[in-house]
């Protein structure tokens, strides 16, 4: 096995656990992913999957499915050849994109009610025993990098 096939390996495991703690996939539809996310544009046949991966057809094609399903692979066909190339769904990368980006909304605006439920009761409390604002307007102006920084690569996904 040459060194980037080794590497290249070694690298589906690494992703393939992160996928499947990330995305709750099962190992193999992790692997499957991974394995599509690092053979890149030209895509990848159910053949090379089941050799590469050393898994029973069956297998594969039951968890080919499934990310289909899930919408986190598609595939496209070639003129005069009969074999399906899957590749990542960069919708997908969108979409989960959206989610982070919802998700650290909703975190921001829950900081922003607890600062003001916090400074209301400032006002009946003495000054030794009044709430301190300083990590929720760290932890807000961190989201609102985030936010920004994630929506400019959101952008630039959505443009290639």
């Amino acid at each position: 096995m040459n060194s980037m096939n080794q590497k290249k390996c070694e690298l589906v495991e690494k992703l393939g656990v992160f996928l499947e703690s990330k995305d709750s996939l099962a190992p193999v539809a992790a692997r499957i992913l991974s394995y599509i996310i690092l053979t890149g544009k030209q895509g990848t046949t159910f053949e090379d999957l089941v050799t590469n991966l050393c898994a029973s057809k069956s297998t594969i094609s039951t968890h080919l499915c499934h990310l289909q399903d899930l919408k986190k692979i598609n595939y496209f066909t070639k003129i005069g050849d009969r074999k399906k190339y899957f590749v990542i769904n960069r919708d997908t990368m969108v979409q989960d994109i959206s989610t982070m980006i919802d998700g650290w909304r909703e975190q921001k605006q829950l900081h922003l009610e607890i600062m003001n439920y916090k400074a209301e009761a400032n006002e009946n409390l003495s000054e030794e025993n009044k709430f301190d604002f300083h990590y929720h307007e760290s932890f807000i102006q961190f989201l609102n990098g985030a936010i920004e920084s994630i929506s400019k690569l959101k952008e630039t996904i959505i443009e290639q």
